[in-house]
């Protein structure tokens, strides 16, 4: 019998177990996928741990806002996908029902795209979570254009590389931001024209350094909290910052300093809107088959792993996507 993971209260990662249960059969609209992999996000561990402030159903409740696998049922009234072709997941409306932490899960047919040709399964897994939150943020909301001075915190993470990437397929100048001097060679290698670790460096007069004097015209802030000043003297007059993240739980400051333009961004402003999905789906086709776009896979567990996969994340130290394959 397909298994699948749940959890009965909120904690750390021992909190999930793997129990079997039937294969639903997919109702009008929906389609029924047999898992391949998934991607652990910290979505997920906010989730599990109470930290997530929509409600989620307890006990028995699933996990898994992404991933992959092959179609293997279709309900009335879909005649795409069909079954035999592989997709991506593009979102999950009721994670804590039909998560995709399973071997089969059921999903609306509207919320899977076909997966890029050329990409693996455990790449396709780690792909659609972070791309489309980058792509999303800084096309979507920013209007990213060539020759742009973007700047991306948190940028050793999957939307910090898939920021990198994307930056770079458009034309403009990803400049990263890190914690840790020792991540970066690693992130030069991962395509950023300039790389600026915190812990040795002052984040200002650095992003001044690297434009000229004149400051970042964008700023994808993926942590928030009170750095988020820093970032805004950092930016030039009229630049645009989006702030897509919540690593830092700190209260943010309200931003004083240049005139900005700022967005609060959570990518199911998009994957929600079938318009931009299929630009998304595009534009993620083409990186794809340009060489452009590829994310970064930091481990890879087994399902019956997935209590160690979660203890990693909380680790703080991957880089890159953690995925699990079923």
């Amino acid at each position: 019998m397909p298994r699948v993971v749940v959890f009965d209260r909120f904690g750390g990662p021992d909190v999930m177990y793997l129990v079997e249960e039937p294969a639903v059969a997919p109702a009008a609209g929906e389609i029924r996928v047999r898992m391949e992999a998934f991607a652990v996000n910290p979505l997920d561990q906010m989730m599990r741990s109470g930290g997530l402030p929509a409600a989620v159903d307890l006990p028995h409740a699933r996990l898994g806002v992404e991933g992959t696998g092959v179609v293997d049922a279709v309900g009335p009234g879909v005649t795409e996908p069909q079954i035999g072709d592989p997709v991506i997941l593009t979102a999950v409306p009721d994670a804590s029902v039909r998560g995709s932490y399973a071997e089969y899960t059921t999903v609306p047919a509207s919320r899977v795209i076909t997966r890029p040709a050329g990409l693996g399964v455990v790449e396709a897994a780690a792909i659609w979570v972070a791309y489309s939150t980058a792509y999303g943020a800084l096309v979507e909301k920013a209007r990213m254009r060539p020759g742009d001075q973007v700047l991306v915190t948190a940028a050793s993470g999957g939307v910090g590389r898939a920021a990198i990437q994307i930056a770079n397929q458009i034309g403009a100048v990803p400049i990263a931001v890190t914690r840790q001097a020792a991540k970066q060679d690693d992130l030069f290698a991962a395509g950023a024209a300039a790389v600026i670790a915190t812990d040795e460096t002052d984040i200002v007069e650095a992003v001044r350094l690297h434009t000229g004097g004149t400051g970042a015209d964008i700023v994808l802030d993926l942590v928030t909290g009170p750095g988020q000043q820093d970032l805004v003297a950092a930016a030039r007059p009229g630049a645009t910052l989006v702030a897509a993240g919540f690593l830092d739980p700190r209260p943010t400051p309200f931003p004083v300093g240049a005139p900005l333009t700022i967005h609060g961004y959570r990518s199911f402003e998009h994957t929600l809107d079938p318009v931009v999905v299929k630009r998304m789906a595009a534009f993620l086709n083409a990186g794809v088959r340009l060489g452009a776009l590829r994310p970064a896979v930091d481990t890879v567990f087994a399902f019956d792993e997935i209590v160690e996969a979660h203890r990693h994340l909380e680790k703080g130290v991957h880089a890159g996507k953690i995925v699990v394959t079923v």
